[in-house]
């Protein structure tokens, strides 16, 4: 009898517990912020994470008006846009996005950093994103987390 022989466990879809975590997005580099939080939703700090399934959690993110870039990012970078149709390709910088639309900006760079692939479209339908301090998820007691404590 071999006594190393172990098997790998895959945990079920009813062992893997989702919680609601809370992000505070005030005066966070946007690329740092969006590494976190795409590891939280994927699950990846968790002992029973598994690449092919869904073990993260439900992220609530809050202040996404109030993030910043480094550099010169905010007057440089491009955010492009393309409708299908003949010359309908539109750039905007992120300081354009930020009057418009803030959560934009924090959903496309977590967005960039999940899978291309079934998967990541389910890990991002575990995604909230809000601008101002309030959200509407105060039923589900989000705990509030501090991402600069997160490997």
């Amino acid at each position: 009898m071999n006594t190393l022989s172990y098997r790998t466990l895959t945990p079920k879809a009813g062992d893997i517990n989702k919680e609601w975590l809370l992000v505070d997005a005030e005066n966070e580099v946007v690329g740092r912020l969006a590494t976190k939080v795409a590891a939280l939703l994927r699950g990846k700090y968790k002992t029973n994470y598994t690449p092919h399934l869904d073990c993260g959690d439900n992220v609530i993110v809050i202040n996404a008006e109030k993030i910043r870039f480094t550099g010169a990012k905010m007057g440089d970078k491009e955010y492009i846009h393309y409708s299908g149709y003949p010359g309908g390709q539109k750039k905007a910088t992120p300081a354009e996005i930020l009057r418009k639309k803030p959560q934009y900006i924090v959903e496309e760079a977590i967005r960039g950093m999940l899978p291309k692939n079934r998967l990541g479209a389910e890990l991002f339908r575990n995604l909230r994103v809000f601008v101002g301090s309030g959200h509407d998820h105060e039923a589900q007691k989000p705990r509030l987390i501090n991402i600069h404590e997160i490997k």
